[in-house]
């Protein structure tokens, strides 16, 4: 990722409501250059219309958008130097593969020359040399997507803004994308903004990941950190795998916190938490982090609980749990750890493995 003194996209305290539904709540972001940045969320967070505000296909109720320091809120979208790729590809199915791509270059008035070296430089960084003549509609789901992505590429713009544009392929032709999308962008250099609501694209891909809800940005980090180390309950329970779980707060001590989860005290890591009130509050342990049955045994952390059955998924068994307030969990691993369910059994995890969420 290039260096920068100031971010080539900057979200300041921007707001959107349609009626009562709130897409944008005071947005402030920092997007670097040559970032693959993801918003990420369920239906009606609010990332798409957050993308259209940026775009300039909508305008913001109050808050500036400023694009490599510009505000550009008086700016039209077409003047704005962005790229924008659409979930329903949004080519020309009368032309040909090289004239879609060409289509933005030609509104432009570059010289034909200049154009057809870059329309030759594109399709083949999309991987699509040879069909130059071929007409988009005799392309599959992927190519034709290619074609879209090369098309926003020409002009060369600031940002390219990428609006849920795999949510239409099949499951392995989304995954080979990812990963020819994540080539391309370094191999450009281009900013890349990019909404999904696919847990797995984003974390694929992303630089940075911001997690949005009701258009509010819940938490804004690196992949790793989000699955790891969520620090919202809406984070923590929005990523597959991992159990959110009511617990009390009974003390803060250094670096550690003392907790009581289903009647039962113990102590882990206090991780980022400032300073809070005993009470209630939330924690979250991922699937795979819970052991059960032997592996347990020597865990820091143990506690009790029912195992209520056991699902083969193929690469992994989930172990699902009841705690002895009633509350559910999984836990999975690569075998089955136990012969059969229901039955009573201890689980285990590390001090680090649990989390406190914020209050």
């Amino acid at each position: 990722m290039a260096e920068t003194t100031a971010p080539i996209l900057e979200l300041d305290r921007v707001s959107k409501r349609f009626d009562r539904t709130v897409v944008a709540d005071d947005l402030c972001l920092g997007i670097e250059r040559g970032e693959f940045f993801t918003f990420l969320g369920p239906s009606g967070s609010g990332k798409s219309s957050t993308l259209r505000i940026i775009a300039g296909l909508a305008k913001p109720d109050s808050g500036r958008i400023l694009i490599e320091g510009k505000d550009v809120g008086t700016v039209p979208p077409w003047r704005r130097n962005l790229g924008m790729v659409f979930q329903q590809y949004a080519i020309f199915p009368h032309m040909t593969v090289a004239e879609n791509v060409a289509y933005g270059l030609k509104v432009r008035h570059m010289a034909r020359g200049e154009r057809q070296r870059r329309v030759e430089e594109l399709v083949d960084l999309v991987g699509l040399s040879g069909m130059e003549k071929k007409n988009v509609t005799l392309l599959s789901g992927g190519e034709q997507q290619r074609v879209a992505v090369a098309r926003a590429l020409a002009p060369r713009p600031a940002i390219l803004l990428l609006d849920e544009p795999l949510a239409a392929l099949d499951e392995k032709i989304r995954r080979e994308m990812q990963t020819e999308l994540k080539h391309l962008q370094r191999g450009t250099g281009t900013t890349f903004l990019y909404v999904t609501h696919d847990q797995e694209e984003a974390l694929t891909m992303s630089d940075r990941i911001a997690v949005l809800n009701r258009g509010v940005c819940v938490q804004c980090d690196r992949p790793e950190a989000l699955f790891r180390r969520p620090r919202a309950r809406f984070v923590a329970g929005f990523f597959r795998g991992c159990n959110v779980l009511e617990a009390r707060l009974l003390a803060l001590r250094g670096a550690e916190a003392d907790i009581e989860i289903a009647g039962q005290a113990v102590t882990i890591e206090r991780g980022e938490q400032p300073e809070r009130a005993p009470g209630d509050c939330d924690v979250a342990v991922r699937a795979e982090n819970i052991l059960i049955g032997a592996a347990a045994s020597n865990a820091p952390v143990r506690l009790d609980v029912a195992l209520e059955e056991m699902i083969y998924r193929g690469t992994n068994v989930d172990h699902h749990l009841t705690f002895r307030d009633g509350q559910k969990a999984i836990a999975t691993s690569t075998r089955r750890e136990l012969d059969s369910a229901p039955v009573e059994v201890s689980i285990g995890f590390r001090r680090e493995d649990v989390i406190l969420l914020a209050d």
